[in-house]
């Protein structure tokens, strides 16, 4: 079953994983170039970006639980 997870999994698990990872890629980009360019504005904004990335991979982590749980089960 863990091997077979992706292929098995819903498109919306699959739309939630690649969208917390977009999310996080974007705000690591932007809090590089806030930082570097020297604005604290941008790194500041950077940071609910991030966060909001990684509350998503969360989610989608007990997703990914709860159906494995609920397969064992059967």
């Amino acid at each position: 079953m863990l091997n077979d997870f992706w292929a098995t999994a819903s498109t919306s698990y699959k739309a939630l994983v690649f969208g917390a990872m977009g999310l996080i890629a974007v705000g690591l980009v932007l809090s590089i170039v806030g930082n570097t360019s020297g604005n604290q504005g941008l790194a500041m904004a950077s940071l609910p970006v991030i966060g909001v990335g990684l509350l998503l991979h969360v989610t989608g982590l007990v997703i990914r639980g709860q159906k494995i749980r609920k397969s064992y089960k059967k």
